[in-house]
């Protein structure tokens, strides 16, 4: 389903938690005590994620390599309460010690399969997990794959939940710094007066609760991309040190007086019309420029409704595995309601709808009757009844492929040849694929 090997857990205090839903869904796991990462280990097992919940911020970079080197094929979660996550390249996802058992297995599943996903030859989609045939989405394949082989500053515009961390995702991948970092930062979830020390680090002293210096973001990335999600939520004091960053490559950090310089490349993403925000004053428009050097637009799901299906053969695959019974597919009726639906929430909202029907149905097949009211369903609130086709419908294996023959649409992550083996946008969850 998902690839084979246990998870392992590296931590020095039981997780009765993670460890008790791991039993109870049959999740093979071992747990070892967090020992000095150079007696660490490897042995014949192959694990398929490595948890870790060290004590100490300082242990995770030896760590982290540690467990690279010896497991190179899995993913690498850290769980830990410390200010600000650490980020050690594509292959490590930080979540709070506070998420749920169910929220760290997913993670394991979706981050293990985004990690091997750099976009290998014989994939059905250009970039992996941007899903689409429209013209669209082709016209956009088209600007990643010239704008990756520069290192131009990008600019993605769209609205919400349409895969804009996806394009900037396989912007890096394809380019030249895709062994390097790719560092996401989403500028409207960080308060305006901790965003500067996030980007840009701090010194020990430089305020109160700074008791030690800490790198920033744009210093993470050192020979990779930066991604600046919701840039247009960036305060204009912010936008003045972006800009010297895009002109010198150079900053210092908060409380300090050492300029830092940095090799890196910045995509920028929003979902506002930056044009109107410098024509309003709260945009600069200097910045503006430099990063509109090339724009691209990310359509909305509304304008591109003929990729439905194969987004909806995506989800099918990722969410079944949650199942005791396949959810092969929706009728005609439903299919059509999903065509003539606006899609406000674009991508992000059908991948949603999607894991309801894969919870509440009953049956193997999606009817109207199921879909919530506002696509003309009866039912809304409790779970539905069992379902039966009522007619022609839409299918797994009825999805055609464009070159002729049932799609072979990948799950998240797997290529053509690895979906044997292993089980999203934004991803920043990039989460959806575009």
């Amino acid at each position: 389903m998902y690839g084979t090997g246990p998870i392992l857990i590296l931590s020095d205090t039981p997780l009765p938690d993670l460890e008790t839903y791991l039993h109870h869904t049959g999740h093979g796991f071992e747990r070892r005590g967090l020992p000095d990462y150079k007696n660490l280990s490897g042995g014949e097992t192959q694990f398929r994620a490595v948890v870790l919940a060290p004590a100490l911020e300082a242990e995770l970079p030896p760590l982290i390599n540690s467990c690279r080197n010896l497991w190179p094929q899995a993913g690498i979660l850290v769980l830990n309460d410390t200010a600000g996550p650490f980020q050690e390249g594509e292959m490590v996802i930080h979540l709070s010690g506070a998420t749920t058992p169910e929220e760290i297995i997913r993670a394991v599943f979706e981050q293990r399969d985004a990690s091997k996903q750099v976009f290998p030859k014989g994939r059905k989609y250009p970039f992996g997990t941007i899903v689409g045939q429209s013209q669209k989405v082709q016209r956009v394949f088209q600007l990643i794959d010239r704008v990756a082989r520069t290192d131009s500053t990008v600019l993605i515009t769209g609205e919400s939940g349409t895969g804009k961390e996806l394009i900037a995702q396989a912007i890096h991948y394809e380019s030249f710094r895709r062994d390097k970092p790719l560092v996401p930062v989403n500028c409207g979830a960080i308060p305006g007066e901790l965003l500067e020390s996030e980007l840009f680090g701090h010194e020990k002293g430089a305020f109160t609760s700074a008791i030690r210096t800490r790198i920033g973001r744009f210093e993470m990335a050192e020979g990779g991309t930066i991604f600046l999600d919701e840039i247009g939520e960036m305060s204009p004091q912010l936008q003045v040190k972006l800009l010297r960053i895009l002109q010198e490559h150079q900053f210092e950090r908060v409380g300090g007086t050492r300029t830092i310089n940095v090799d890196i490349r910045v995509v920028a993403a929003t979902n506002k019309k930056l044009k109107e925000a410098v024509d309003e004053g709260s945009f600069r428009e200097d910045l503006y420029y430099r990063l509109d050097v090339i724009p691209i637009k990310a359509p909305p799901l509304r304008e591109r409704t003929e990729d439905i299906p194969p987004l909806l053969e995506y989800f099918l695959k990722k969410f079944n595995p949650f199942r005791p019974e396949e959810l092969q597919g929706l009728n005609g009726e439903a299919m059509a309601a999903l065509e003539s639906y606006d899609w406000p929430g674009n991508v992000r909202e059908l991948e949603n709808l999607i894991e309801r029907m894969a919870i509440l149905c009953d049956g193997p097949v999606v009817t109207r009757d199921d879909l919530p009211d506002k696509f003309g369903g009866k039912v809304s609130g409790p779970p539905p009844r069992p379902v039966h086709p009522a007619g022609p419908g839409l299918l797994l294996d009825q999805i055609p492929n464009p070159g002729g023959g049932r799609s072979d649409l990948p799950g998240p992550g797997e290529s053509r040849g690895s979906q044997k083996e292993s089980g999203r946008s934004a991803g920043h969850k990039p989460d959806h694929p575009g």
